[in-house]
């Protein structure tokens, strides 16, 4: 029976997202592809550097011990510009560094995102932002992973996972309101409708994935009650009240749930995110952003009218058409 990815959570990711590859970009663009090649060659046993997204990846996929072998809660598998090749160390790399990922896409030059859908994947996550902004031109739930100077506590063993809300789990009608008549009608527009969930944005399906794990661990703790719960789900978000309302009642209706709800009303989210410190930390606003991957890995979710005037924000690798992504 073939296997299945249906029920899991399912990550994409580039290698760009998860290791530090700045060192094989200079060769590339310095010397072009045939060295880039006999480069990766040399250096094959030689792991690469770890990336932004790291602790959010090698946390997530801890949550596995959850389930039973065989069956696990999430699978992240790797998406690659890379042709097989030149992309084995990646995955010499995730073996080295024990990361439970056994599946792989390698396609040599082009982006791999066109088969977010084929593998049901929830998430895709890579410093390409061509990339990125491709896939959600395309629908599907992607961000880019941006430079951040955190440092992660390998001691601690939970995952903190924080959103933004408008423009990340729903979608960004409500964000048009204000942008285009101003936060006192944004305020009425969502008293008025209170009651009306959001529609979805880009990552809606993903924390309701992420909610799923988070019943496992419910589950477990009944079996085992000295386990001590690992995941922390946080909402971060420019809204105050009475706005907060209906963003509740949304995610009430998806059948999901917040540990953590901050609404700032305009505070900077970088100061609430240097105490929170998520392990990865999603919203669609670049200006919300230029604070937030100060003190926290971040990931720009390039969707929405805020989106519609491009904005520069620095990848952790820039574009090239063979070095990884």
């Amino acid at each position: 029976m073939p296997y299945s990815l249906e029920n899991r959570l399912v990550i994409g990711v580039a290698s760009s997202a998860v290791f530090d590859l700045r060192d094989s970009d200079a060769v590339f663009r310095r010397d072009g592809e045939a060295e880039y090649r006999k480069y990766q060659r040399a250096h094959l046993n030689e792991p690469f550097p770890k990336g932004i997204a790291f602790p959010f990846i090698k946390r997530i996929l801890s949550l596995n011990d959850l389930s039973e072998p065989g069956d696990p809660l999430v699978e992240v598998v790797l998406l690659s510009r890379n042709d097989p090749d030149t992309g084995l160390r990646a995955m010499k790399t995730i073996e080295h560094y024990g990361l439970g990922m056994t599946r792989a896409i390698f396609m040599q030059g082009r982006s791999p995102y066109e088969y977010i859908p084929a593998l049901n994947i929830a998430l895709f996550l890579s410093g390409n932002k061509p990339d990125v902004d491709a896939a959600i031109r395309a629908h599907h739930p992607a961000g880019q992973v941006l430079e951040s100077n955190y440092v992660d506590d390998e001691q601690d063993l939970t995952l903190r996972i924080a959103f933004d809300f408008d423009g990340v789990l729903a979608g960004d009608e409500s964000e048009s309101i204000y942008q285009s008549a101003g936060m006192s009608e944004f305020h009425a527009h969502e008293v008025r409708n209170v009651m009306q969930p959001h529609n979805p944005g880009p990552l809606k399906e993903f924390l309701v994935r992420i909610s799923k794990i988070q019943a496992a661990e419910e589950d477990h703790k009944k079996i085992n009650p000295d386990y001590q719960n690992r995941l922390r789900v946080s909402i971060v978000t420019a809204r105050n009240a009475p706005s907060h309302e209906r963003a509740l009642k949304t995610l009430e209706s998806w059948g999901v749930y917040a540990n953590d709800a901050f609404f700032l009303g305009g505070i900077d989210k970088g100061k609430v995110l240097g105490v929170l410190r998520p392990h990865i930390f999603f919203d669609d606003q670049p200006a919300h952003l230029k604070s937030a991957s100060a003190v926290a890995p971040s990931v720009h979710i390039p969707f929405g009218v805020i989106n519609e005037t491009p904005m520069i924000l620095a990848p952790i690798e820039p574009a090239a058409p063979v070095v990884e992504k």
